[in-house]
């Protein structure tokens, strides 16, 4: 999800996340993670859960904006440095990551499984 304040309304949280603030913290589906004590139910602050849910929490200052992930499982990236990927773009043409240093750069994946 991306958004310009690090608190959030409960309502939109759950809309872009999947992820309800109960009571008893944030659930999604028959999971809950306990959230601090004295934690809002209106609102989230994106910090709180990018910690206790293992979701990446991102801040791009230049453009006043935050981004928080997906829940990783643990498997979040411990940096941002991707290898070098050499590919074919959608010409036939080989296309190679580091063609991009020094940019922003936003990768997609997909698999049919």
């Amino acid at each position: 999800m991306i958004s310009d304040t690090l608190l959030v309304d409960a309502g939109t949280f759950f809309r872009q996340t999947g992820w309800e603030i109960r009571p008893e913290g944030a659930c999604k589906d028959d999971r809950c993670v306990p959230l601090p004590d004295g934690a809002s139910t209106a609102e989230v602050d994106l910090r709180v859960v990018s910690e206790r849910l293992g979701m990446p929490l991102v801040h791009d200052e230049a453009a006043g904006l935050w981004c928080l992930g997906p829940a990783s499982g643990g498997r979040a990236l411990t940096s941002a440095r991707a290898p070098d990927l050499e590919l074919p773009d959608w010409r036939g043409e080989t296309f190679r990551l580091s063609s991009l240093r020094g940019q922003k750069a936003l990768l997609v994946a997909w698999a049919s499984w």
